[in-house]
């Protein structure tokens, strides 16, 4: 293990150092992959960017280092990080470090959070919401709140529990859709890849424009979603509330088309899967699945209702479905 990785996330090392180490990361896979994992295990000894906490941070994070020192195994490193995931902690993208190093007030700096593909997680922001993060996701957030607003940017799919506060609304930026709530509960889903933004309210309200035309506006009722293609904005009630059961691991689908449901799973779990047989596509499914259990096994549980046989190309990361 890199020294140097240890002295970064303990808060030993000078600005000029922090910034050679970050570019020997960007040009070394190895020490990426160990910085990630790092980052994976500082978060589940609680290290925090806001000041108050620093020094409780700093003494856990030390302490949990100190342990890695005394164990020069591999396997410990390997459980340990492997502990983190199940903990479903967030990975924090190196994006992170560089805007923190350039920008380190906490009034001001901007944390981007990513969740790999397979995984899901969790965080508490600054005024008290919770965000819960899925596979493939990003979320973008300043570590304090202007006085105005509490504006965040998510990319993929999550769900919001808003604190509330009458006096400052929160935002929600996806694409070129603005979502506005005081205290709400909401989940939204915005790959980019999917050609569409859906946003299914639990409770409260939510406010739903474009974000160059706020006058256009729908409000969203309790048990109400918003389909968003383009310009358009289809509203309707909630069909599957169990969709948003991703939060607790289980991908729920509810009479979806074949095609729909490889769509969802191709942006979870980062993979290409093709389909030689259109005829496949029209079969209609009804099921939960783990997503612990990976995209082979959920098309196994298919595979038993409408036979198809599967073809995995790791190298290329491509799975192919034929009769």
């Amino acid at each position: 293990m890199d020294d140097q990785l240890l002295l970064y996330f303990s808060g030993e090392l000078t600005v000029e150092a922090r910034l050679a180490l970050i570019r020997r990361i960007e040009n070394d896979d190895r020490l990426k992959a160990e910085f990630i994992r790092l980052q994976n295990l500082n978060a589940v000894s609680q290290l925090s960017s806001r000041p108050t906490d620093r020094n409780e941070g700093v003494s856990h994070f030390k302490v949990f280092t100190s342990q890695i020192k005394r164990n020069a195994q591999r396997k410990f490193f390997f459980n340990m990080a492997k502990y983190a995931a199940i903990a479903l902690i967030l990975v924090a993208s190196t994006v992170w470090v560089t805007f923190y190093l350039s920008n380190p007030d906490p009034g001001t700096a901007m944390n981007t959070l990513h969740v790999p593909a397979g995984q899901r997680a969790q965080i508490t922001l600054q005024d008290g919401t919770k965000v819960w993060l899925n596979a493939q996701s990003t979320l973008v957030y300043p570590s304090q709140f202007s006085k105005k607003n509490r504006t965040v940017e998510i990319t993929g799919e999550a769900f919001f529990d808003v604190a509330q506060e009458k006096k400052r609304p929160f935002i929600v930026s996806t694409q070129h859709i603005d979502m506005e709530v005081l205290g709400t509960q909401f989940n939204v889903y915005s790959y980019p890849g999917a050609g569409y933004i859906q946003t299914d309210l639990v409770e409260g309200s939510v406010k739903v424009y474009q974000a160059d035309d706020e006058k256009s506006n729908i409000i969203l009722k309790p048990n109400e979603q918003v389909i968003i293609r383009g310009k358009d904005m289809t509203v309707s009630n909630t069909n599957n509330p169990e969709h948003m059961l991703w939060r607790n691991g289980i991908y729920a689908f509810t009479n979806e088309r074949l095609i729909t449901i490889i769509e969802k799973l191709q942006l979870y779990y980062d993979i290409k899967i093709v389909v030689e047989d259109s005829d496949i596509f029209n079969v209609r499914y009804t099921g939960k699945f783990r997503q612990r259990d990976g995209i082979e096994e959920i098309l196994h549980i298919l595979q038993k209702i409408q036979t198809f046989k599967i073809e995995r190309d790791r190298e290329n990361n491509i799975i192919t479905l034929t009769k």
